[in-house]
């Protein structure tokens, strides 16, 4: 039978597959072992790629709602026509801000996803944008931004070439990676291990990461932040910083002295539930190692100190030397990113610049917390949001206080959904428009080349032709954009035409750009490619830093490796003093709060959520192979505190907090710390008009819903979804 080479889209590892065809059916999945990146590794989730690209529940074409309040199926035309008739005048009448703009975890693992939903925010021009982000990865860009100038300027693990590696709040064991792309993280680790090195890992649970370290500490939920500043201390104290390469580029290392003083690891031993001589020795084995990176996640981004959490992440790569530079935190350089500007100040990198309606939340890299978007739908008053567009995500389950959200959407004037389910979200929605089955999509990563752990580029075009009656995602997309701005009988090509030649206008201006001085029609002329996004994607490389082309790319199959990633910290800062501001002003304003949790902790159970190799976020429970084994959704708690409170292995618990209660069955392990217990993200699929047969009959519990959304992280507005106090009782 045939085969076709085709990127995963399923996490963030982008491992290359291997398909094999009948017809228009995937038969079988390999890894493969001709790509430059992945080398032939696989996990559960790629493996599966072919039963999720068939799943029978997914939607075929549009729905729309009829008057009687029943989705039923269209044609694409009248989707599109309902979407121009009814969007428009309610923006002439109510503002651009009375459309809000949702957009889920799925958008980066597409390229539709990642090419039109900017289009869309300019040609909406509303404020009103709320994204996977505040329930993720927020604090990282937020304190990257403050940092270096750019809030995608993110330092990754040189996993190939470290020899110590310091693990926060992550599980790649069971993640593959995250905001750090890297196929075979497991080999990875293991290799860094045989070579000598070390791992550390910092987490409340025994997870399968932890499992496989050199020192697993199990802190206490929360305290991430506590337990970095007291390591950041005692390397000034003990005078181990030793910034090498960095000391030209870098201001503020007295200032951050000063602001760390007090968190000697004798204050936060007892809030971080670590003994002071382990921190101790952490922050010398981290100096002493001759490459060493700290690398932070979920775990450390979604608490109460998120920002500084991650913020301290990096002060700790600069302060031992180990940022740019082999084996320490690297900046990966995309195929697609623009060409190196010359070294200097940049403009920065601004908080706050426009506040959410109703609570007054600061936006954070143009988007405002997902955890506020029930409430600016349900306020009233001027500028309240009345229509949505939610583009691949589902924050009924991934959002604080799915319920109220639930409601909220239900009273909207007028909803539109881009997703291939008929899920807890979208079935809200008046028109839905499915994308098609992954194996008739083209792929390329323009978000996670960016995070890679190797330079490297790769390209796969649809393996099977589209279907009759689907729409490729990118031109859903564009006709989305056109219905929106009214221009709704323009050919979906001029939207691409539009942005080539607005990107060709700047880029032959500007002297460092490999199109300077350049006719733009001329040079628009030579790009290739079957359909717009193609060009675009054309475009982007020719005018990157490695000069390909489309044509080039689709000559290697299987991907062109670009090398291993190399020191340019100068080319990577924007900040206005053109140096890293190792401790920024919003910073240094929020430390007193953090200053604060020094004190004893509550005596209370702490809640933390876990991922499973088999799912991502609330994607795949409708696939059978990934929604069974142990990929299942439990109340884990610790065998001490399953004693003391009564409960029962297989039994089920009430579990209280800020938002609701649950009832989840226990199950009784040892792989969380006493003091802690776990139910993971994404589960919750028991709502009616749903259709996802699968998921619906393994429902498990919707977690955010003992959250009632005032928690959050204040820089970042990221919700606080780990380390919240709860009660647990058994139900008898």
């Amino acid at each position: 039978m045939p085969t076709a080479p085709r990127i995963c889209p399923l996490c963030e590892a982008t491992c290359g597959l291997t398909l094999t065809l009948d017809g228009t059916r995937v038969t079988g999945v390999r890894g493969d072992r001709d790509d430059v990146f992945s080398r032939g590794f696989i996990c559960p989730k790629g493996a599966s790629f072919g039963e999720l690209d068939a799943d029978p529940d997914r939607l075929r074409g549009p729905l729309v709602r009829g008057e009687d309040g029943v989705l039923r199926e269209a044609a694409w035309e009248e989707a599109f026509d309902v979407i121009a008739r009814r969007l428009p005048p309610l923006v002439e009448r109510h503002g651009a801000d009375a459309v809000g703009v949702v957009l889920g975890n799925p958008n980066v693992h597409t390229m539709a996803g990642a090419l039109y939903p900017p289009l869309l925010l300019g040609a909406l021009r509303t404020r009103n944008l709320f994204t996977a982000s505040t329930l993720d990865q927020m604090p990282k860009h937020v304190s990257s931004g403050l940092l270096f100038g750019d809030a995608f300027a993110i330092p990754v693990p040189d996993l190939d070439r470290t020899a110590h590696l310091l693990v926060i709040g992550a599980n790649p064991l069971d993640s593959n990676g995250s905001l750090c792309t890297a196929p075979d993280f497991p080999g990875k680790l293991k290799a860094l291990r045989r070579r000598g090195g070390t791992l550390t890992v910092v987490d409340p649970r025994r997870t399968r990461t932890a499992r496989l370290a050199d020192r697993h500490v199990a802190i206490r939920p929360g305290t991430d932040a506590l337990l970095l500043a007291a390591l950041a201390h005692v390397l000034y104290e003990e005078g181990l910083t030793d910034l090498g390469t960095l000391a030209g580029h870098v201001q503020g290392v007295e200032e951050v002295e000063a602001a760390v003083r007090d968190f000697t690891p004798e204050a936060v031993a007892g809030a971080c539930d670590v003994d002071a001589g382990t921190i101790r020795e952490l922050a010398r084995e981290l100096a002493a190692a001759p490459a060493a990176a700290v690398y932070g996640r979920v775990g450390g981004s979604t608490v109460a100190y998120g920002t500084l959490t991650n913020w301290l992440v990096d002060v700790l790569n600069v302060l031992t030397g180990n940022l740019d530079r082999p084996g320490g935190a690297m900046f990966p350089l995309s195929a697609t990113a623009p060409a190196p500007r010359p070294a200097g100040p940049g403009k920065g990198f601004a908080l706050g610049r426009w506040t959410s309606r109703v609570s007054g939340h600061p936006e954070a890299k143009g988007e405002l917390p997902t955890a506020a978007l029930a409430e600016e739908i349900e306020t009233p008053g001027e500028g309240r949001i009345r229509a949505l567009v939610s583009i691949a995500a589902n924050p009924v389950l991934s959002a604080p206080d799915g319920d109220r959200l639930d409601r909220a959407l239900g009273a909207l004037d007028f909803m539109v959904s881009v997703d291939p389910y008929l899920n807890e979200t979208s079935r809200h929605a008046d028109v839905v428009l499915p994308p098609p089955p992954p194996a008739q999509t083209a792929h390329f990563d323009f978000a996670f080349n960016g995070f890679a752990v190797r330079n490297q580029v790769r390209h796969t075009p649809a393996p099977v032709p589209l279907e009759p009656g689907r729409m490729d995602e990118c031109e859903i997309h564009a006709r989305l954009i056109l219905a929106v701005t009214g221009t709704r009988d323009a050919d979906p090509s001029a939207v691409d035409d539009m942005t080539i030649a607005r990107t060709l206008a700047r880029a032959v201006t500007e002297p460092h750009s490999p199109a300077y001085g350049q006719d733009p029609e001329e040079y628009a002329a030579r790009l290739t490619g079957r359909t717009g996004a193609e060009r675009r994607l054309d475009l982007m490389l020719r005018l990157g830093p490695y000069g390909l082309t489309l044509d080039r790319l689709r000559e290697h199959p299987h991907g062109i490796d670009l090398g291993p990633l190399e020191p340019r910290l100068p080319q990577v800062l924007k900040t206005r003093s053109g140096r890293v501001e190792l401790l920024p002003d919003p910073i240094a304003a929020d430390l007193p709060r953090l200053r604060a949790a020094q004190a004893a902790p509550e005596d209370a159970l702490v809640l933390v959520g876990r991922r499973h190799l088999r799912s991502n976020n609330s994607w795949m429970h409708n696939v059978p192979t990934l929604n069974s084994g142990t990929n299942i959704c439990t109340l884990q708690v610790h065998p001490d505190d399953a004693d003391r409170l009564g409960l029962t292995d297989g039994a089920p618990a009430r579990v209280k907090a800020d938002g609701g209660e649950l009832t989840v069955p226990v199950e009784v392990t040892d792989s969380v710390r006493p003091g802690v217990v776990s139910i993971p993200h994404g589960w919750g699929h028991d709502r009616p008009g749903t259709r996802m047969a699968v998921a619906a009959g393994r429902p498990g519990v919707n977690v955010n819903q003992l959250l009632d959304g005032t928690r959050l992280d204040p820089l970042s507005g990221t919700a606080v979804l780990n380390g919240f106090p709860v009660h647990v009782s058994a139900l008898h």
